[in-house]
């Protein structure tokens, strides 16, 4: 799948839902099905900056494909990046690279999100795209 395919499969989903309640703990039981990250990654250098919680991402080339695990300390945070490692992972860099957030909007998360936490969302996405632009010269 696309990463604009996944991101359109993950706005349906969120859609199915008629309150934040239910949303949140649809994202609370994303996190529990994250690609966790191994213990041996969860080191500062892995630590996403500029999220209140601990977040960790490790990225890994499969092929010409960009893989993510993560983990954090925290359930709604931990679903968040679910839902960008189910978004960006098992793509090319380049697609990350490319790839627009706008689902991000279109499921509400940011609005619905507070400031800390909206803050640590954007931290996330720069940091999965900066990963997918490190790996991206390394298959030039």
């Amino acid at each position: 799948m696309t990463i604009k395919e996944i991101q359109k499969e993950i706005i349906d989903e969120f859609s199915m839902f008629d309150d934040w309640m239910q949303r949140y703990e649809y994202m609370i039981e994303l996190g529990k099905s994250l690609p966790l990250i191994e213990e041996q990654y969860k080191t500062d250098d892995n630590l996403i900056k500029g999220c209140q919680s601990k977040v960790w991402v490790h990225a890994e080339l499969d092929g010409d494909k960009l893989v993510f695990t993560a983990d954090s300390d925290a359930i709604i945070t931990k679903g968040i990046i679910a839902i960008l490692v189910r978004a960006f992972s098992n793509q090319k860099p380049q697609d990350i690279i490319d790839a627009d957030v706008e689902f991000i909007d279109e499921i509400g998360l940011k609005e619905h999100l507070s400031p800390t936490r909206a803050n640590g969302l954007v931290s996330m996405i720069k940091q999965l795209k900066l990963y997918a632009v490190a790996y991206q010269t390394q298959l030039k």
